[in-house]
């Protein structure tokens, strides 16, 4: 299915802040006892506010002493085995990405099933019925698809999920699907929790994980109601008189927007986290060490060796310049050369700066 969009001058902008904070956290060192505890917080968030979008009655706090510590709270047991379900669909989710495990329709009808029922439950089906959205008022706000239209969709929807992610950047693929999933609403209800994790689902697989430090669902919460605008993109309520082919820009510069947003705000929270929370050993081995240098450190959390191109391409310099900065660097002590050969020298870490990875 063709989908209606235009990249905007500001949605350039928004691509670009998202790679330049990509690129940053991608080459920070963190201390493995700090990037874990980011790394549960956002979890933490990504659960509490996906829940709370559905009027889950618990707390950011109250999320976490479910998650962490198996709190009940009287009253509100449902909401309590809603937190539990969501953040066990998580760790599915990032079983699958970590398994390279492409994204499915069984996956996806499955994670609707943790997400609603628990993991022991079958994959879920389709609605085999109408499911009409209604204000407060009773008044008809979207009418989606017929049930019986379902299923083809969501394989041209996963179809199109999978040419894209060849064609265009990962994160206009995930803002779309979010998009149409929640346009095709496929099941009866959970389709907010899934879609938004479908979204997750699909940048982690496409690289944009960031360290699984982020929650996007956070930006959507603390404005609902221009969450719920973005996704109205045609005045017509009814799915086949306009909505299914409307332009779809609008929801895009959103999506975009607010996946910048949270992406600073996890980049500026590392900043924080890597000068206040690094203890001393770290701080003095990485205090010396200047912007070029921490850089090329990053390197060494995707590979255990590098060679001059891999440096020069990354710092955007000649390789002779690179030599002679690796040479520098060796005569420092936090690198040593692992194959002396001319033309494939290597070089990896010291073994004392390891402890940074």
């Amino acid at each position: 299915m063709p989908y209606k969009f235009e990249i905007t001058p500001a949605i350039v902008r928004y691509l670009q802040n998202i790679e330049r904070i990509r690129e940053r956290v991608k080459l920070t060192i963190l201390p493995p006892s700090i990037a874990e505890i980011l790394r549960f917080q956002a979890h933490i968030r990504s659960t509490h506010y996906s829940t709370r979008i559905e009027g889950n009655r618990l707390t950011l706090r109250e999320t976490e002493q479910v998650v962490q510590q198996g709190k009940l709270f009287s009253g509100r047991e449902r909401d309590v085995s809603e937190v539990e379900r969501y953040y066990k669909a998580l760790q599915q989710m990032e079983v699958w990405v970590e398994k390279g495990q492409e994204i499915t329709e069984e996956r996806i009808r499955k994670l609707h099933a943790v997400l609603c029922s628990g993991r022991r439950t079958k994959p879920t089906p389709y609605r085999d019925g109408q499911n009409v959205i209604r204000s407060s008022t009773g008044g008809i706000v979207y009418m989606p698809p017929e049930a019986k239209d379902v299923p083809s969709l969501m394989k041209e929807l996963l179809q199109w999920i999978k040419r894209a992610s060849k064609e265009y950047p990962i994160p206009i693929v995930a803002g779309i699907a979010h998009y149409q999933f929640e346009t095709i609403h496929p099941f009866f209800d959970g389709n907010g929790r899934t879609g938004r994790m479908l979204t997750t689902w699909i940048l982690y697989q496409g690289g944009y994980d960031l360290g699984k430090f982020y929650a996007l669902e956070e930006f959507y919460a603390t404005d609902l109601e221009s969450y719920y605008d973005a996704l109205v993109t045609h005045p017509h309520h009814n799915y086949y008189f306009g909505r299914h082919e409307s332009e779809i820009t609008s929801w895009l510069d959103y999506f975009l927007r607010g996946m910048a947003f949270i992406f600073e705000r996890v980049g500026e929270r590392i900043q924080e986290e890597t000068v206040e929370k690094a203890d001393s050993q770290i701080m003095s081995l990485l205090r010396p060490l200047d912007h070029r240098a921490r850089r090329i450190l990053g390197l060494f959390n995707m590979q255990d060796l590098i060679q001059t191109s891999d440096a020069a391409n990354l710092l955007g310099i000649s390789e002779r310049q690179t030599r002679d900065l690796l040479k520098g660097w060796v005569a420092d002590g936090w690198l040593e050369i692992a194959d002396p050969s001319k033309r494939g020298r290597k070089y990896r870490l010291a073994e004392e700066y390891r402890v940074l990875l």
